[in-house]
């Protein structure tokens, strides 16, 4: 595909086209791998970042490792989770993926 792209930008130089426009389609590429790709990327870390800084005593988590807990204890990167009545575990605040609290009881 590379190929086939710098040759029909070769074959436009040769006939004399504007050298702006044989670049148009690099920079097409460029500007729609930035909506697809790096945007939507961008904004899901501001959101996890947010979702992080909002965690409070007594939020009922999971973590990347796929444990269910409810916060026992907020330190700045540490996080004391409770996984059993009287079992807590120390997480990396990173390590939380998502809150369960609008997550439904299966019955």
């Amino acid at each position: 595909m590379l190929n086939s792209i710098l040759l029909m930008m070769g074959q436009q130089a040769e006939e004399g086209s504007n050298p702006l426009m044989s670049f148009l389609p690099l920079v097409l590429i460029i500007v729609v791998f930035y909506f697809f790709m790096i945007r939507p990327q961008m904004k899901r870390q501001k959101e996890t970042r947010k979702f992080r800084e909002g965690l409070a005593k007594g939020d009922k988590v999971v973590t990347t490792g796929g444990i269910y807990g409810k916060i026992a204890k907020l330190e700045e990167t540490v996080i004391q989770l409770e996984i059993a009545k009287d079992v807590i575990i120390k997480v990396d605040k990173n390590g939380i993926v998502k809150d369960m609290s609008d997550v439904q009881p299966q019955k």
